[in-house]
Formats: C-alpha cells, sequence, structure tokens
C-alpha cells in the first residue's frame, strides 16, 4: 500500500486520471440508483465535475481550479490543450460517411445560422454592457461561438486583452449551458439519431459542450455532432474576423 501511495502521490497525471474514473463511476452509480437513470451518470459526472473544480480554486486561490492544489497538480496535463485537442480529434472516430451525406444542405445551413446566430447574439450583449466599439463587439461576439473562436478573432483584429478574456469567458460559459442543457433539451427537438446530432453540433458550435452533452445523451451521437461543431470553430475562425468584422463595420458606419 505504502508503495502504491508512492507512486500516485508522485504521478500527478495517473492521480487524476484515477480521479477521473471514481467521479465517473460514482456518477454512473447515482443515475442508475437514485434517479432510475433519468439523469444520464455523464451528466451528472460533468455537474460534480464543476463543483470540484470550483471548490479547488476556491480552496486554492488559484484560477486553474482543482489543479491548483497540489495533490491534484495532474489535472493541468489531463486538462490541458494536448490531450483536449486529441480527445476533440477522436470524437470524430466511428462516425459513418453515408449518414454525413443524409445531413446534406441543411447541415451546410446549420453551420452558416449557427456562426451568424451566435455572433449576432454575442454583439447584442457586447454593446448593450458598454462594449460599443466594433473591436469589441465583434471579439465578443466571436466568443459567443466558441471559446476558441474569440481570442482568435480578437488577436486578428487588434482588440484589448481585457475583452478578449471576456470573449472567452463567454465561450466557457456557452460549452458549460450546452453541456448541461443537451441532456434535457434532447427530446423536446429530436436529438436521437445522426442527421440531427449533425444540424445541432452545426447550430451550437462549441465542440467540447455538444461532445460532452451528446455523449451524456446518446454516446452513438457523439462522432456526428462533433464533426460538425469542429467545422463550425473552423468556419467562425474564418468569417468572424473578416466578414462579420467587415459587415459590424459598416452598420457602425452607417
Amino acid at each position: 500500500m505504502k508503495e502504491v501511495m508512492n507512486i500516485l502521490l508522485n504521478d500527478g497525471l495517473l492521480l487524476a486520471s484515477i480521479s477521473v474514473a471514481l467521479v465517473l463511476a460514482l456518477s454512473m452509480w447515482i443515475s442508475s440508483r437514485l434517479t432510475n437513470k433519468k439523469i444520464p451518470g455523464a451528466a451528472i459526472a460533468i455537474f460534480l465535475g464543476l463543483i470540484l473544480a470550483y471548490a479547488g480554486g476556491v480552496a486554492s486561490g488559484g484560477d486553474r481550479g482543482i489543479a491548483d492544489v497540489g495533490l491534484f497538480a495532474g489535472f493541468t496535463m489531463l486538462g490541458g490543450s494536448m490531450l483536449r485537442d486529441f480527445t476533440i480529434v477522436a470524437t470524430a472516430m466511428g462516425a459513418r460517411f453515408s449518414e454525413m451525406k443524409k445531413a446534406g444542405m441543411t447541415g451546410v445551413l446549420s453551420l452558416m445560422i449557427g456562426v451568424a446566430g451566435s455572433f449576432s447574439f454575442g454583439a447584442v450583449l457586447a454593446y448593450l454592457f458598454g462594449y460599443q466599439d466594433v473591436k469589441s463587439m465583434t471579439t465578443i461576439g466571436a466568443g459567443a461561438c466558441t471559446f476558441i473562436v474569440g481570442p482568435v478573432t480578437g488577436t486578428a483584429i487588434g482588440a484589448d486583452s481585457e475583452v478578449i478574456a471576456l470573449s472567452i469567458a463567454a465561450g466557457v460559459i456557452k460549452s458549460i449551458f450546452v453541456t448541461i442543457g443537451t441532456p434535457w433539451v434532447a427530446r423536446l427537438v429530436g436529438l436521437n439519431n445522426p442527421q440531427t446530432a449533425m444540424i445541432y453540433g452545426g447550430l451550437i458550435g462549441t465542440t467540447s459542450g455538444v461532445a460532452a452533452g451528446l455523449a451524456a445523451t446518446d454516446p452513438k451521437l457523439v462522432p456526428y455532432g462533433a464533426i460538425t461543431a469542429t467545422f463550425y470553430t473552423g468556419l467562425g475562425c474564418l468569417l468572424c474576423p473578416s466578414m462579420l468584422y467587415l459587415i459590424l463595420q459598416w452598420l457602425a458606419s452607417a
């Protein structure tokens, strides 16, 4: 037992992985025994993870959540960009091209509507909160698309660092809401097949939120939603600092 404890204490990534496994196991037990599987175990795990991250941040006074607690420093790597990007790419594994083709132009249209809709909502919200210059509205509008599109756009057009930080926060909040809310709205919107999952990913866009939300709804839908959500990020990075930025400039000068 002493050897095991030494290994766990000296290998933060291993301890972080075991911690995630224990939280997931507890969540599955809660889902099965206490909610009769009406609330998916993955959704409960996500909620518990958010609570632990908040508690770790408060206890340590840091800004990296539970990773700021020395014992759980391994979460820095487990939740870092390398494994995050690997996970996002892995979500596309298992998708069948025949199912993807069925989405057709509807899937493409969902991407355009999703990016334009999120950007417009974020830009209007920024204006209402006093960020009324075009660069700030564009950056926060891009952040409403995803927390990746926001900083990419802000850097490209020369926005202030404060505004870029707000755009990241907007994207993170959106991702959390999508993660938690997807299982609840799935039945209402008919989110039960690959085609609707692709349309949903195109409309919502945040890959991490869509993938986690669909995992809590039906793991078989994850590859399809993640594919269009990934395209959404790329499309947002292309349109927000260019066409949508120019449109806002034109509207501001009109």
